[in-house]
């Protein structure tokens, strides 16, 4: 099992290295970079679900803290297999609830997913697009308590968070 276990820690930072490296063309004009980065993000969320499947969700407890990082990554890319987010999102809220680090990556995790099911967000992890030259998030649930939201979670406030991309 210790085998198993270290050779899934290598597995997911190895699928984290490789989003890295491609996440690039996410939003590319070429059609066929925007396609493999399509096909990467839905291999590792298919591979991500067989592995919740197994061992529940990856803690660093289990598998490492880079690895568990790697993890969330990969759930949260996996934008077009909202049954796979929401397990990850399932597993990952009873793991923190439990004790296990994270609740910063959750929250981004739960804005995400929300996004994707068409909801307003929480925390105002998501970028929609700019304006002016200024991000500007997708809509919130209560956007006047965002920062106080963030804060519960170690997020910074919202207008720090987006002056890094500017």
């Amino acid at each position: 099992m210790t085998h198993d276990i270290a050779a899934l820690a290598v597995e997911l930072t190895d699928m984290a290295a490789a989003d890295h490296r491609t996440a690039v063309h996410a939003n590319s004009a070429a059609a066929a970079e925007q396609l493999a980065w399509r096909r990467l993000t839905a291999r590792h969320g298919d591979r991500l679900g067989e592995i919740m499947a197994e061992y529940g969700w990856p803690t660093a407890e289990l598998v490492g803290e880079e690895a568990a990082r790697a993890a969330w990554l990969v759930a949260q890319h996996a934008d077009r297999q909202l049954d796979i987010q929401r397990r990850a999102l399932q597993l990952m809220q009873q793991a923190v609830s439990a004790g296990a680090p994270g609740p910063r990556e959750l929250a981004f995790l739960h804005d995400r997913t929300r996004v994707n099911e068409g909801r307003e967000q929480i925390y105002g992890t998501q970028i929609a697009g700019v304006k002016d030259r200024a991000p500007v998030p997708w809509p919130c649930e209560e956007p006047e308590r965002v920062d106080e939201l963030r804060a519960t979670v170690g997020i910074e406030p919202f207008d720090e968070y987006v002056a890094r991309f500017s």
